[in-house]
């Protein structure tokens, strides 16, 4: 089976293409953007009206929302072992995570980078900044004490959740007043480890040269 995906470079959709990527299926990328001053495809819109990415095609059928297609991936292909299966004991916290990941860290990023989603007025945006970059130390906290001393977010195996994780880290901007996944070493030691997978490396090639760039 082979699947089309709505693609911008920063957005959610490189973590999609990091798990087709290790799946190993063949896909198509349609280049969108998430610049909001920018329209979109119609045919995106039609598939998700929210204009978001990403948004994965495959034959007749369409889906979006970043968890919801890394779910449906990972049990479609359940050869790649990205996910435990519904009968293991590691499926709760693999569904946990990755909703916590969807609905509250994410969210806490859309309120300083979107702050106009949640603010009645242009003056009330900088409090809803503010707010955001406290709940992203909140939430990477969470995040940090779950994982304790495990090797991956789920303990011994590794798993979409690890490349969740990553992907997420690399919206992070402390020059914005955001926290550095440095606050978070549980967090950073497992996002080190998932960026020298190749599959990493192929997605992320641009982030992680401008990376290297800005820390030599």
């Amino acid at each position: 089976m082979s699947y089309k995906l709505y693609y911008a470079l920063g957005s959610a959709s490189m973590g999609v293409r990091v798990v087709l990527e290790e799946i190993g299926a063949p896909y198509e990328l349609i280049q969108t953007t998430i610049d909001m001053d920018k329209p979109r495809p119609p045919e995106q819109l039609a598939l998700n009206p929210n204009g978001w990415v990403p948004v994965l095609i495959w034959g007749d059928n369409a889906m979006y929302e970043c968890a919801a297609i890394t779910i449906f991936l990972c049990d479609r292909h359940p050869e790649a072992k990205l996910a435990p299966a519904a009968d293991e004991v590691e499926r709760g916290l693999y569904l946990q995570t990755l909703v916590y990941f969807s609905n509250s860290v994410q969210n806490a990023f859309q309120l300083d980078y979107y702050p106009d989603r949640f603010a009645d007025t242009p003056g009330d945006e900088p409090s809803a900044q503010r707010r955001g970059i406290r709940r992203l130390r909140e939430t990477w906290q969470v995040i940090n004490d779950q994982i304790g001393d495990n090797t991956w977010v789920l303990g011994d195996r590794f798993s979409a959740a690890d490349i969740y994780l990553f992907m997420l880290t690399t919206w992070l901007r402390p020059s914005r007043g955001q926290p550095s996944s440095d606050e978070f070493p549980n967090v950073r030691r497992i996002a080190d480890v998932v960026m020298n997978r190749p599959s990493v490396q192929l997605v992320y090639e641009q982030w992680i040269s401008e990376r290297k760039k800005n820390s030599s």
